[in-house]
C-alpha cells in the first residue's frame, strides 16, 4: 500500500513510519518541522519506499499519485508547544484536517486521525469511555488544542457521512517513548531531563493528578489495527494503568537512581486532575491493550534521553 502521513517527523509518526516501512509499504511523510526533527526519520533516508517533503499541511498539498491511506498527525502536541503557537495549532485541526480529507476523498483512500484525551477536557467520568462528551473549555488557555481536536473529529466524520470515506478516529491517551523532544514540557520528558542533570523533580499542584502512560509501540500498533477495521467512530488508545504524579515521580528516581527533591509549583489552569482511558471498545472491536510495562517502556526511554542529555 501507498500512505501518506503528516506529522512524519514527529513523536508517535516517526515510529508508525517505521512500522509501515517495516511491514513493506510505501511512505509520503510531510511535515512542517515546527516541532519535529529529521533526526526521528534519519534511518529511513535514502529509503527506496520512504519519501520526505517539508511542508505545511494547513495549505494546498502538493504530492504526485494516488494513496491507499492517508493518516493525520500532524499537530502540536503539548501544552508548551500548542499553547506558545495557538493559531498554528487550530489551523492544523481545521485546515490541515481539511486538506488531507480531501485527499482521502479524491483517492477514494481510508483516512485515520489521531484524536486525543483531551477532547474529554478535565473529565467528570472516570475512566472516560468514547460515549462522555467532555468537560472543557472552549475559551481556555488549552481551548487551542482541546477544540482544535474536537472540531477535526467532526470534519472526520462529516466527510465520512457526506463523501463516503472511509474513517477512523483513535483518542491517544499519554504516549512515551523513545523520540521525545528534551524540552518537549510534558511530564515524561520533563521529569527525564531532571532526573539526569541531578535537579529536582517539578511537580505541579499537590502530585495528586493522575495521568495512564502508554508505550509508543504499543499505540503505533492500536492504530494499525484501528486503521484495518471499519469503525468509524472513536476509539480509544491508551493504557489504562493509573498512577499519581507522585507515584509516577518515585518511579523516575528509582529508574535512574537518583535522590532528588521534589519541588512543587501550581497546577496550571483546566489541567485535568484525572485521566485514565476506558478500552473496553479497543478490546472488542481490535483485539488491543497494552503490552509494554511501564517500566520496561521507561527503561528503554531512559536510555534515549541519557544519550540527548549527553549531546546537550
Amino acid at each position: 500500500m501507498r500512505h501518506l502521513l503528516s506529522g512524519a517527523a514527529g513523536f508517535i509518526g516517526s515510529h508508525l513510519c517505521d512500522r509501515l516501512i517495516e511491514d513493506g509499504h510505501e511512505v509520503v511523510g510531510l511535515d512542517n518541522l515546527i516541532t519535529g526533527s529529521r533526526r526521528n526519520f534519519a534511518r529511513l533516508d535514502g529509503h527506496a519506499r520512504f519519501e520526505f517533503i517539508e511542508c505545511d499541511v494547513t495549505r494546498p498539498i502538493e504530492v504526485n499519485g494516488r494513496f491507499d491511506r492517508v493518516w493525520h498527525l500532524a499537530s502540536l502536541a503539548s501544552p508548551k508547544e500548542y499553547l506558545a503557537h495557538p493559531l498554528e495549532t487550530l489551523d492544523a485541526g481545521s485546515a490541515g484536517t481539511r486538506n488531507l480529507l480531501e485527499i482521502a476523498a479524491r483517492d477514494d483512500a481510508g483516512f485515520l486521525l489521531t484524536s486525543t484525551s483531551e477532547c474529554y477536557g478535565d473529565p467528570l467520568e472516570h475512566p472516560q469511555k468514547e460515549s462522555y462528551w467532555g468537560n472543557v473549555n472552549p475559551v481556555g488557555m488549552r481551548s487551542c488544542y482541546d477544540e482544535s481536536k474536537r472540531y477535526a473529529e467532526a470534519l472526520t466524520m462529516a466527510y465520512h457521512r457526506s463523501r463516503g470515506v472511509p474513517t477512523n478516529i483513535a483518542r491517544i491517551f499519554n504516549t512515551y517513548g523513545p523520540r521525545m523532544a528534551l524540552h518537549d514540557g510534558r511530564v515524561v520528558p520533563a521529569f527525564l531531563d531532571q532526573a539526569l542533570r541531578g535537579e529536582p523533580l517539578t511537580i505541579f499542584g499537590d502530585g495528586r493528578q493522575t495521568r495512564s502512560f502508554c508505550y509508543v509501540a504499543d499505540m503505533v500498533e492500536g492504530l494499525l489495527r484501528l486503521a484495518n477495521s471499519e469503525e468509524r467512530f472513536p476509539v480509544n488508545l491508551g493504557n489504562p494503568v493509573e498512577l499519581t504524579i507522585l507515584e509516577f515521580a518515585e518511579r523516575i528516581r528509582r529508574l535512574t537512581g537518583a535522590k532528588l527533591e521534589l519541588v512543587f509549583k501550581p497546577l496550571p489552569n483546566d489541567d485535568p486532575r484525572r485521566r485514565k482511558p476506558d478500552i473496553s471498545k479497543a478490546k472488542q472491536v481490535l483485539a488491543w491493550e497494552p503490552k509494554v510495562s511501564l517500566d520496561e517502556g521507561l527503561r528503554q526511554t531512559v536510555e534515549y534521553f541519557r544519550g540527548l542529555v549527553a549531546a546537550v
